[in-house]
Parts: structure tokens; C-alpha cells; sequence
């Protein structure tokens, strides 16, 4: 019995091929950070923080189902302000050396009857800050970089 335990131990982990570190297995370059323009909500205009950014695997496997979570937040806070989920690649998986360009948004933002620029510039403004997470597979969730958002407005890249 201890012989086929072993075998079927063997036989699974054989079969799934060797992890890689997504702080090490993923190249990000962002491409821009700032404040979108998210129309008119009760009559009011609204920004949300966005980060457009190109996602390189570096690695020498490929990323099945690979993953990227996006998690906003006030630099004067801690706790979470908004997110963004997308999958970057599914079943087919990011290949070695390739990228794939990805825009991530929040919901929450500011509104005000101010112009957007205006907003930005506002003494009550506060800036923003961007997590940004990924997995494939059925690995556990690795924080890869952090970002603050600039205090610009940018085109939605979608």
C-alpha cells in the first residue's frame, strides 16, 4: 500500500511541471497611470484611478489561465478603495517571452461638478496608489508591483 501511495504521490506531482515564481516569472512595464473618465453619475462628473500596462513571461513555462488582480487604494489609507480583475491569458497560456497589454479600472472614484481637470487639482484631492497582483493555474495570488497613479487624466486604452 505504501508503494502505490508513493507511485500516485509521484505520478501526480511529475505531472504538473515545475511552478514558477510570478515575482520573478512576470515583466511589468507600465505603459501609463492616471485618472479616467468614467462620464456622469447623478449629474456629477466622475474619475476612477486606471492602470494600462504590458505583461511579459519571463519564465521558461507557459502561464495557463494567468490572472491579474488590481487593487486601488488612497495613499493615505490602507484598506482597499476599489479593484479590478482581468485574465490575461486562459487555457492556451502566455508563452515564454510573450505579452499581452491590459487595462485595469476601478469603479470607485471622485465626482464633483467641477471639470475633471479641476478635480485633479482640488485642495481636497487625494491621490491614489495601485497593487497589482497575479496567479495562474491554481497558484496562490503574488503581488508583483505597485504603482502610484498619476495625477493625469488618461484615455481609456479598451
Amino acid at each position: 500500500m505504501k508503494h502505490a501511495l508513493l507511485f500516485l504521490s509521484i505520478a501526480f506531482t511529475s505531472g504538473c511541471g515545475p511552478s514558477v515564481d510570478l515575482t520573478k516569472g512576470v515583466q511589468v512595464e507600465v505603459l501609463s497611470t492616471g485618472w479616467l473618465d468614467a462620464g456622469v453619475v447623478d449629474g456629477k462628473n466622475k474619475v476612477v484611478p486606471a492602470l494600462s500596462f504590458k505583461l511579459k513571461n519571463v519564465s521558461d513555462q507557459p502561464l495557463k489561465t494567468l490572472q491579474v488582480n488590481a487593487v486601488f487604494r488612497r495613499v493615505s489609507r490602507d484598506e482597499e478603495w476599489g479593484s479590478g480583475f482581468r485574465t490575461v491569458a486562459g487555457s492556451a497560456g502566455l508563452a515564454p517571452g510573450a505579452t499581452s497589454t491590459v487595462t485595469i479600472k476601478a469603479d470607485l472614484g471622485y465626482t464633483g461638478t467641477d471639470s475633471r481637470e479641476e478635480m485633479l487639482g482640488h485642495s481636497q484631492f487625494v491621490d491614489a496608489k495601485v497593487d497589482l497582483f497575479a496567479k495562474y493555474g491554481s497558484t496562490q495570488w503574488a503581488r508583483i508591483a505597485e504603482f502610484p497613479i498619476s495625477r493625469q487624466l488618461v484615455a481609456d486604452a479598451r
